[in-house]
């Protein structure tokens, strides 16, 4: 998976059309091997973006949980302290 693409599901407030394109971009990028497609398959890289952002909403709209919400500051200090562990302080 690419280490780019975030956790999107069980935040408070959830995330937003613009988080889900972003990670969808991602996954497209990662697959296609292209970080921007040229002009013959730009339609094609864009269409497939569109499809899995939609794809990606309907499941987290669908998904359930009993555990609680997360908070985005929260999750950001954890990563920012496992990235201070892995890489060492600056």
């Amino acid at each position: 998976m690419c280490r780019n693409i975030k956790v999107l599901y069980n935040f408070e407030p959830p995330a937003t059309d613009d988080e889900i394109r972003a990670a969808a971009r991602q996954y497209v990028r990662k697959i296609s091997g292209f970080a921007k497609p040229s002009a013959a398959n730009e339609l094609a890289f864009e269409r497939a973006v569109d499809e899995v952002a939609q794809a990606s909403a309907r499941m987290l709209d669908s998904l359930s949980t009993t555990r609680p919400k997360r908070n985005r500051e929260d999750e950001a200090a954890k990563a920012h302290e496992r990235a201070l562990a892995r890489f060492g302080r600056a």
